[in-house]
């Protein structure tokens, strides 16, 4: 068995985590129990106790060194000021809704009118808008927009976006070419998939924090049922976006 105390980070059935707790073999034929708090983002804080000498690809996940960090060197006086203003207009715009930040995170030309929507929601305490713009002014970018700049300010962890099956994947490859965020479809493959790599039981509600489902899948209590339980009696900072084009 590798040296493991507590404290230390370890991968385990292919995820990282943090040892909380270990038990010493009480002799040489048992094993050594380790209590383990799971680093990943789908499943932060989940516990996970194991037999560590009985699991396959346990092993101790090893600290980059200081030593190598220095060797990198000292970053450009011009670049290491050009990050550190960065980091305090994020600061300044996480506290002031009448500055937005999502517009030159996007990879895209923003309309003036297309702040709107933006505006009205930083001003509300909880996000409720209806946009019913005309074809092509831009309702995927105005709302793309609000989602981008409430996960800058975390006051959303948790999106489903659902809309009509003809635009599913279109939906994906916006959200992931003009800002930048990755969305996991969810369907019958999807969930095929997790089942075979994390047991039948999961719920493939939990393996991620940002869907696209369809309208269809949606009324289904076969997706439904687990995404209320996902959901629970109240999900703070989740966001839920109904779309028909």
């Amino acid at each position: 068995m590798s040296d493991i105390v507590t404290g230390q980070i370890v991968r385990v059935r292919s995820r990282q985590y943090l040892v909380e707790e270990v038990v010493s073999k009480p002799t040489k034929e048992q094993d050594t129990k380790v209590s383990l708090s799971c680093l990943e983002d789908d499943a932060l804080g989940e516990s996970l106790e194991v037999l560590w000498e009985r699991e396959i690809d346990a092993k101790v996940v090893k600290a980059t060194s200081w030593d190598s960090i220095a060797n990198r060197g000292f970053d450009n006086p011009r670049l290491f000021s050009a990050y550190l203003h960065t980091l305090r207009w994020n600061c300044v715009t996480s506290t002031d809704a009448k500055l937005f930040q999502a517009p030159y995170r996007a990879g895209i030309e923003v309309k003036a009118y297309q702040l709107e929507p933006l505006r009205k929601a930083l001003l509300m305490p909880r996000v409720a808008l209806f946009i019913a713009d005309d074809v092509g002014l831009g309702k995927t970018i105005e709302a793309g927009l609000i989602l981008r700049e409430m996960l800058m300010r975390q006051k959303v962890k948790r999106v489903v976006i659902s809309c009509p099956p003809s635009v599913v994947r279109q939906w994906q490859e916006e959200m992931e070419s003009r800002f930048g965020l990755t969305f996991m479809i969810l369907d019958r493959e999807f969930i095929a998939a997790r089942r075979q790599e994390r047991g039948y039981g999961i719920n493939p509600w939990m393996t991620h924090t940002r869907f696209i489902i369809s309208h269809a899948l949606l009324r289904d209590e076969t997706y439904a049922a687990p995404l209320r339980d996902w959901l629970g009696d109240f999900a703070a900072s989740s966001m839920l976006k109904l779309l028909e084009i």
